[in-house]
């Protein structure tokens, strides 16, 4: 149970989307950023995602976090329904390794924005960055993690190989 209300919402188009969006997951976990995690679906679940979406900022949460491949179109409902930030989070694909998902959260129409991350882990683990970031400019709190996490992350690199 959850005692702290999220200010993230992670959404997946489906429970295989989730090797990788855990990731994004963990990642606001370490940097102290309440969140939570929902499979919903562009195309299988439309009544889901407008529920979800048009009850985020009600709840609380300020940054949405939507990962999909192949289309990639939840990203692209869920701007076309809030105001609310939504990062994109391309997932890697068999076909054409999540270039196909990139593209079609890059190629928004004018006036529906998707901040479109890199494809797979490294996209899943930025986006939490991101929404730190994006949380950090009115949040003392998750400012000063956001710091510690990002001297940590410098301090971890070795000046000199290791044999």
């Amino acid at each position: 149970m959850q005692s702290v209300k999220p200010i993230v919402g992670i959404m997946m188009g489906s429970q295989s989307d989730w090797t990788t969006m855990k990731h994004t997951k963990l990642t606001l976990e370490k940097l102290g950023v309440p969140c939570e995690a929902k499979i919903i679906s562009a195309h299988r679940t439309p009544s889901r995602l407008v529920n979800y979406v048009e009850s985020a900022k009600d709840r609380g949460i300020l940054v949405l976090i939507a990962g999909a491949g192949m289309a990639a179109a939840l990203p692209g409902a869920v701007a076309a329904l809030t105001s609310l930030p939504v990062l994109g989070v391309p997932m890697e694909g068999k076909v054409l390794g999540g270039l196909d998902a990139m593209l079609a959260m890059a190629q928004m129409p004018g006036g529906i924005p998707v901040g479109t991350l890199a494809v797979g882990k490294a996209g899943a683990v930025n986006s939490a960055i991101l929404a730190t970031s994006i949380i950090a400019l009115s949040d003392e709190k998750i400012s000063i993690n956001l710091d510690k996490y990002r001297a940590k992350q410098t301090a971890d690199v070795n000046e000199e190989p290791i044999d």
